[in-house]
C-alpha cells in the first residue's frame, strides 16, 4: 500500500509572513490547519498542518527581525515541523526596498538565522536584479553590495545563491507612478548573459552556486559550462535528502513552469487580499498601489 505524501507548506510567495503575520500563521499551526483562499478564483478550502501531515515548511521573506525575536523556531521544532528558508538579501537600495533595515543588520539576521538552523537550511535570494533610470537620468542598478553579501553568505557556509531580472509587470508599471521621472530598464539578453556569468565567476570563488529564476531563455543561451542551472525554490528533492523522503517530487503546476520554475509541488498559505505586505518594494508585483505603510 503505497503512503500519502506529505505536503510542503509555502510561508509564502504571497506576502511576508515571517515579517508581519507569524501571530496568524501560529494560530493556524495550533488549529491545526489553514485556510487558504485561491487568488484567481476566490474559493476557500482547508489546508490539514499537523506534524504528520507536513513535510517542511518554506519560509520566505526579506526581513527576519520579529520573527527571529519571537519563539516561532523553537516551537515550530518543538512540534516537529522540519523548516527551511529563502532569504531575500538585495543590495541597499532606499528608492527600491524604502522599509527594509540597513543592510547591516538583514546580515546580521543571515548569520543568526544560520547559526540556529545551519546553512544548509537556507537559500539566499539576490531577486531580482534591476535597472533604472533616476529622475536625474542617470541609469542605475542594484549590484552594488552583491560580493559584500555573497562575502559573508560564504564566511557562514551558504552554498546556493538565486537570481532573476526584474519582470516588469502591468501591476509594477502602475506602482511607479508615484516616483516622478522613474523608470525600470530591461537590458538586452547579451547584457543579461554577462551579468550573470560575471555573477557566477564571483559565486564559485566562495563555494556558491548560482542558481536562475524564471530565466529559461536566458538559460538556453548561456555556455553549457558556466555552472549556471535552473532554481528550485521550493526544492523538494534537496528538502528529501535534508529531512527524508515521502514528499512529492512533482513540479508544481501552478508556477512559470514555461518560463523555467523548478518549483516543486507545494502549498502557499499567504493572501495578497488579506495579508498585504508592508516593505513596499516598488518593483513589487503583489501590492500595485503601494497600499502597505504599517510601521513595523
Amino acid at each position: 500500500m503505497m503512503s500519502i505524501k506529505k505536503i510542503v507548506i509555502s510561508a509564502s510567495r504571497r506576502t511576508d509572513i515571517p515579517a508581519f503575520y507569524m501571530k496568524d500563521f501560529m494560530k493556524a499551526i495550533h488549529r491545526g490547519f489553514f485556510r487558504v483562499t485561491n487568488p484567481f478564483n476566490q474559493k476557500e478550502s482547508l489546508v490539514m498542518a499537523t506534524p504528520d501531515k507536513v513535510h517542511t515548511i518554506v519560509f520566505w521573506s526579506k526581513d527576519y527581525t520579529n520573527f527571529l525575536k519571537g519563539p516561532f523556531i523553537k516551537s515550530l521544532r518543538d512540534f516537529g515541523y522540519n523548516l527551511f528558508f529563502n532569504y531575500t538579501i538585495n543590495s541597499r537600495d532606499y528608492l527600491l526596498e524604502p522599509c527594509l533595515p540597513g543592510l547591516g543588520h538583514r546580515l546580521t539576521q543571515l548569520e543568526t538565522l544560520a547559526g540556529i538552523v545551519g546553512p544548509d537550511a537556507i537559500f539566499w535570494r539576490f531577486d531580482p536584479i534591476c535597472f533604472y533610470r533616476g529622475e536625474d537620468g542617470k541609469i542605475c542598478h542594484n549590484r552594488s553590495d552583491f560580493l559584500k553579501i555573497a562575502d559573508v553568505a560564504s564566511d557562514l557556509g551558504i552554498q546556493t545563491c538565486i537570481t532573476s531580472f526584474l519582470d516588469i509587470y502591468r501591476k509594477v508599471q502602475k506602482r511607479l507612478s508615484c516616483v516622478p521621472g522613474f523608470s525600470f530598464l530591461d537590458p538586452t539578453i547579451e547584457n543579461k548573459i554577462k551579468i550573470l556569468l560575471e555573477m557566477a565567476q564571483e559565486l564559485k570563488k566562495r563555494n556558491i552556486n548560482l542558481l536562475t529564476c524564471c530565466e529559461k531563455q536566458i538559460l538556453e543561451s548561456i555556455p553549457p559550462d558556466s555552472g549556471i542551472k535552473a532554481s528550485s525554490c521550493i526544492p523538494n528533492h534537496y528538502l528529501a535528502k535534508l529531512y527524508g523522503p515521502n514528499v512529492s517530487l512533482k513540479k508544481d503546476t501552478g508556477q512559470r513552469i514555461k518560463f523555467g520554475c523548478g518549483c516543486r509541488s507545494s502549498v502557499d498559505v499567504g493572501s495578497y487580499r488579506h495579508q498585504p505586505c508592508y516593505h513596499n518594494c516598488l518593483f513589487c508585483y503583489a501590492n500595485p498601489d503601494g497600499i502597505g505603510n504599517k510601521s513595523k
